[in-house]
């Protein structure tokens, strides 16, 4: 007999935010973590218009309104001058909020649907797929055991050791860039992005609830930095001074990007950053896990076919994924640094491509809508 119709590894924005939904709709969860802490780095903070709706599946939109900062637009610049001026329409807002927040709402969300649903501390070795049902072999406060479920999804991170076990292919795609990213508490009041394409490499920087704002900058080789030269960093490339950055510590990371070879495998099911990662910048990668979890929502509450539910899960969420990581390598390529002449003719195809209806569809990859 099985313990739940789902069991979800991983209690990450995708396995939440999934949860909520499956529970809204009676079906039982229960999601398994190993962690036990709180996690409060601020990580993902941008929330594109697909990735509202899904908080509006989840029930949670306003909650998150009320907390998260609304977006005017983007202003992308070279050297002082103005690329593009992009606005966001009333309905393609992008909103931002620190990672930390995003998941104590969905954490407190779930709570009201399922109070015991998740479980903490909770080590998953294997998952096995049995016929038309899966089993998970735990491990909890030196216990071993077993939960059985219709389904288990696998929402365990980039690294899943179970996609690994189950040996499913992980294939590099085109993208690959090193950025370090620095959050400051107290900036100056603006409610646009910015993007700086500067001869060192970009240098982005998106506004933060409570007049805090993210800096990101490109690399040229991985570098730990300190904030002091992270500022000098920013202020060579672009002449802003990032002010006081506090006790605040650059995060370096590598935006990389791969995509499972299959997402269903039998009675377990891939999701979020374990079947496919693209740059995380601008939380591509956590709204990319929640369009797929409400599209996996949907299969797994499918009465008469699941299989073919299933079928169909994997089959748009790998082109999604397809072309959300074709878009980011072209953003990281026109990041990069460049010199003089390479240089001139982005800027101008950029200034060109902002015009009109070609801008309209520049704004709308932007915000990750089409996926």
């Amino acid at each position: 007999m099985a313990d739940c119709d789902v069991a979800i590894v991983g209690a990450g924005p995708a396995g939440l935010l999934l949860a909520c939904v499956l529970a809204q709709h009676g079906t039982s969860v229960r999601v398994l973590e190993r962690g036990q802490g709180r996690d409060d780095r601020s990580r993902a903070i941008g929330i594109h218009p697909p990735g509202l709706a899904a908080l509006r599946a989840a029930g949670i939109e306003d909650a998150f309104r009320a907390e998260a900062l609304t977006l005017s637009g983007g202003t992308v610049t070279s050297r002082g001058l103005v690329l593009a001026e992009l606005d966001f329409a009333a309905g393609s807002e992008v909103l931002t909020l620190p990672q930390a927040r995003t998941h104590a709402l969905l954490q407190g969300r779930l709570a009201e649907l399922a109070p015991d649903a998740v479980r903490t501390g909770v080590t998953v070795h294997e998952v096995i797929p049995e016929g038309g049902a899966a089993r998970a072999l735990v491990a909890r406060d030196d216990r071993e055991g077993e939960i059985c479920a219709r389904v288990v999804v696998v929402a365990d991170g980039v690294h899943s050791g179970i996609r690994d076990r189950l040996r499913v292919p992980w294939h590099r795609k085109p993208g690959r860039a090193d950025y370090t990213m620095l959050d400051v508490v107290d900036a100056p009041p603006d409610d646009r992005a910015r993007l700086h394409l500067e001869p060192d490499g970009v240098v982005e920087s998106f506004p933060l609830p409570g007049r805090g704002r993210r800096w990101v900058i490109r690399e040229r080789a991985p570098a730990q930095r300190t904030a002091a030269s992270f500022a000098r960093t920013v202020l060579a490339r672009t002449g802003f001074d990032i002010g006081d950055t506090g006790d605040a510590e650059p995060q370096l990371f590598r935006a990389g990007q791969h995509s499972a070879g299959r997402l269903v495998h039998g009675a377990v099911v891939l999701l979020g950053d374990a079947a496919h990662e693209i740059s995380p910048i601008g939380g591509q990668g956590m709204n990319l896990a929640w369009i797929a979890a409400c599209r996996l929502a949907v299969a797994l509450t499918e009465r008469s076919d699941r299989d073919a539910a299933l079928s169909a899960y994997e089959r748009v969420s790998l082109r999604a994924a397809a072309v959300a990581q074709r878009r980011a390598r072209f953003n990281m390529a026109m990041g990069a640094p460049m010199a003089r002449v390479p240089r001139s003719s982005r800027d101008a195809a950029i200034r060109l491509l902002a015009r009109g209806a070609s801008g309209r569809r520049m704004l709308g990859a932007m915000t990750m809508s089409g996926l």
